[in-house]
Formats: structure tokens, C-alpha cells, sequence
């Protein structure tokens, strides 16, 4: 029989404290994580309305919705996704299968998509999660001659002369 004392209660309650601080500390490290991962990785330039060109100036609060604008290319036209609608129908298994399988259509790096480690894709999912539901459903791909109805990026260089290096460094 274990005799409690005042000094077994008080290191009871204590282990149990810190056990919960240390795992609310964990849980927050992780979203921390997950928003850095998602900030260097650039998933805000095609997933946020605006990031790009506001510099990133976008609130959190407005991060990740996908966008009506797609990008055109001899593959059709597609849509960046909205990421907080698609992580609310997934657990977080199945977000790490569905990163380290995705196979999607330009401008998406799914090819780096599946280079991330699982701990980063658990800490996406969770700092994605964080934000909760936002936006609407993206459009739908469009096939190559489909009709378009939305605007679009011409995401293909028009020619060899005018794809002359980069274009927005000036040699001196």
C-alpha cells in the first residue's frame, strides 16, 4: 500500500502539471514548425490570394484558401488548392500519405512535396489545422482546350529569344 504523503501529493500534482505543460509546449512547437515549413517552403505565393504580390504582407487569418487564378500551360489550367479546406477532411496520416504520394500538375513542386520529412509534414498539418476552415473550394482543372472561365497566368515562356536568363536581373 503506497502511504500519501503531503510531499507524494505535491509531486503527484506536479508531474502531472508539467507533464501537460511540456505536452501544450510540444503541441504549440509544433504549429510554430508548421507555420515556418509552410513560409520557406513558398506554399503562401500560389495558396494565398495576394501573398506574393503584397510581399507576404497577408495576415495568417487569410493564409492558404487557394485562389481562383490558375495557372495555363500545355496541361490545362490548374487551380492552387485550398489547403485549410483539404486538411479538415484528412487525418494527420493521411496528409503524410498524401504529401509523400502527390503526383499534381505544374506550378506545383509535388516532386519537393515528397522530399519533406515526415516531422515537417506532421507540423503543416498541424500549424494548417490551427488556422481552421476557411474560403472556398478552388476551381476545378481544366482540361488542354477546355473552356476557361476564370483569369489564368500564361505559365509558359513565349519564346527562346525572350527567355534570355533570368529576366528580372539587369547585367551590368
Amino acid at each position: 500500500m503506497i502511504k500519501y504523503t503531503v510531499f507524494n501529493k505535491l509531486f503527484v500534482m506536479a508531474t502531472i502539471f508539467f507533464g501537460m505543460h511540456g505536452s501544450l509546449y510540444a503541441a504549440s512547437d509544433a504549429v510554430a514548425h508548421g507555420e515556418y515549413i509552410i513560409r520557406i517552403t513558398g506554399c503562401n505565393d500560389c495558396h494565398t490570394p495576394g501573398y506574393a504580390e503584397k510581399g507576404g504582407n497577408i495576415p495568417t487569418s487569410q493564409w492558404l484558401t487557394g485562389s481562383s487564378i490558375g495557372f495555363k500551360g500545355p496541361w490545362g489550367v490548374s487551380y492552387p488548392a485550398n489547403l485549410r479546406l483539404l486538411v479538415q477532411n484528412l487525418t494527420e496520416d493521411q496528409w503524410v500519405n498524401f504529401a509523400k504520394n502527390l503526383q499534381a500538375r505544374p506550378p506545383m513542386p509535388w516532386f519537393t512535396m515528397q522530399m519533406i520529412s515526415e516531422s515537417d509534414l506532421r507540423a503543416t498539418y498541424q500549424f494548417v489545422r490551427s488556422l481552421g476552415p476557411a474560403g472556398v473550394q478552388s476551381p476545378n482543372f481544366v482540361p488542354p482546350g477546355g473552356e476557361i472561365k476564370t483569369k489564368y497566368i500564361d505559365f509558359v515562356p513565349t519564346s527562346a529569344r525572350h527567355w534570355n536568363g533570368f529576366s528580372h536581373i539587369t547585367v551590368k
